[in-house]
């Protein structure tokens, strides 16, 4: 065996190795999107079990463990916190009765519904009656567009003091965090406008008994917000398009190996010179 012979040889073994490393590496981890797919479909179908069923009695929710995660919002079904989701709560309805604490209410920034930035409006609502036990539930009441001549302007939203009033909604965690500078939360503690909510500081800055959970009011439009928020999604879709991606890309390997490094070296008849 010559010395090319043997150069060529050793280049085939290792393309065929490098191919076969691609392919297996592709196929699996197109085998784990699809069963993170199955795993998406299964908490999906929890939470549209969950929506389903009766509201949660409130001395259960008032019952809720501190959850040691924090939230993503709507970005993540499960809401970040894997605890929070076991307990059987997140995504339950509810119906609420107390009286709103509009001085706490909290203006969370750069917050988009239908497409156009704005607030989201949290107000506290102090539980009435003895299930309450008057603990305070802050409720993320919708949202509302902001004045871009001055963006210090607070929007006006209607909000009873004393009355008490019911609302209904579904037990979720703090709305998705967005990025801050580290010295954003002590500047914004002196404003109702702020970046995030983190609600244990919040609870500590206030000396309020809040509650580990929110609590995102549905219903009808009213006192100036809107709640189109947005449908509940585990991302079943997402998982199966990279589950093709990479699927593709194994067969896309095979497909260039078999091509260039078996038919046309073994296969395809090769072209003898003119006599």
């Amino acid at each position: 065996m010559t010395a090319p012979t043997r150069a060529a040889d050793l280049r085939f073994w290792l393309i065929t190795i490098a191919a076969i490393v691609a392919m297996l590496i592709t196929a699996s981890l197109g085998r784990w999107q699809l069963s993170r797919a199955s795993q998406k479909q299964a908490l999906q179908s929890a939470i549209d079990e969950r929506r389903q069923l009766a509201p949660v009695d409130v001395q259960i929710l008032v019952q809720a463990p501190e959850i040691t995660s924090s939230g993503t919002g709507g970005d993540d079904p499960a809401g970040g916190a894997d605890d929070a989701f076991a307990n059987g709560l997140i995504h339950r309805t509810v119906v609420l009765r107390g009286r709103w604490m509009p001085e706490y209410t909290v203006f969370l920034d750069n917050r988009q519904m239908n497409g156009r930035p704005g607030f989201f409006v949290l107000t506290p609502l102090q539980l009435t009656g003895p299930e309450g036990a008057g603990k305070v539930v802050m409720v993320q009441r919708g949202w509302v567009p902001r004045n871009f001549q001055d963006r210090t302007q607070l929007p006006q939203v209607e909000t009873p003091r004393d009355a008490e009033v019911s609302i209904q909604g579904r037990i979720a965690l703090a709305p998705s965090r967005l990025y801050e500078f580290d010295d954003g939360p002590a500047i914004q503690r002196s404003s109702p406008i702020r970046q995030n909510l983190d609600l244990a500081a919040f609870r500590t800055e206030t000396r309020l008994p809040i509650l580990p959970l929110t609590v995102l009011q549905t219903g009808e439009a009213a006192d100036g917000l809107l709640r189109n928020w947005p449908v509940i999604s585990a991302g079943i879709d997402k998982h199966y398009g990279y589950a093709f991606q990479w699927f593709g890309l194994c067969g896309l390997i095979a497909t260039l190996y078999v091509w260039f490094h078996i038919f046309r070296r073994f296969i395809r008849p090769r072209r003898q010179p003119a006599a």
